[in-house]
């Protein structure tokens, strides 16, 4: 399957930035996966969580999403709450974790500098996401950790992102009949600035268990 029909391209380089930055970061860590990290979990899942981007000692490292940063504490934790998953913990891809009905992805498969993708680095990684939403067995039940996944998700289907604004534990129900949520992001600022509360994103995580049961 080309990358433009793939919801993943493990070679892709399409943003000569990210490609570079990566090159970059593979020369000074040669064990980090240091690659576009594939979306993981279940592919036939009704719910999808989609963030912002790999980070740096993170999913750019082991090469799972949300794996071995501070961010994945608090998700993972979450999602073991709502019965998404088996364990409350992943640390390491070998960690034994399963997710359950539940797919994991970010809005840019990349590592950016800084963790600030460009707009073009978006829309052009923006494809991937489309074609994981358009997917046969399409999710359901999305939820978005942050503006930018948000503003992702809505490009992605072709929706305008003024139409449904992003804040957090917004819901709203999209022309085809999916379920949008939205939170802010689970990052180390936001938790430490008490932007987010550990209570606030399970409330939140719940909400979308709530979305789920109801499509059975």
């Amino acid at each position: 399957m080309s990358a433009l029909n793939s919801s993943f391209d493990p070679d892709c380089r399409l943003c000569p930035r990210l490609a570079g930055f990566l090159d970059e970061v593979r020369m000074l860590h040669p064990s980090y996966h240091a690659r576009p990290v594939a979306p993981f979990g279940d592919p036939k899942a009704a719910f999808l969580v989609v963030g912002l981007a790999p980070g740096m000692h993170g999913a750019n490292r082991t090469g799972r999403p949300f794996t071995g940063d501070y961010a994945g504490v608090l998700l993972y934790e979450a999602l073991y709450r709502a019965g998404f998953s088996n364990q409350a913990q992943g640390n390491e891809v070998n960690d034994g974790l399963v997710l359950s009905n539940c797919r994991i992805s970010n809005a840019v498969k990349c590592l950016p500098p800084e963790n600030k993708p460009t707009p073009a680095e978006m829309r052009i990684c923006n494809r991937f996401l489309a074609n994981e939403l358009a997917a046969q067995a399409a999710p359901r039940v999305v939820l978005v950790l942050g503006k930018i996944a948000h503003d992702a998700v809505l490009l992605a289907l072709g929706l305008k992102a003024s139409r449904y604004a992003f804040g957090h534990a917004n819901q709203a129900e999209l022309p085809d009949g999916r379920i949008l949520i939205s939170s802010y992001h689970c990052s180390r600022y936001n938790t430490q600035t008490k932007r987010l509360t550990a209570e606030m994103f399970y409330a939140v995580m719940a909400r979308a268990r709530t979305a789920v049961d109801a499509l059975e």
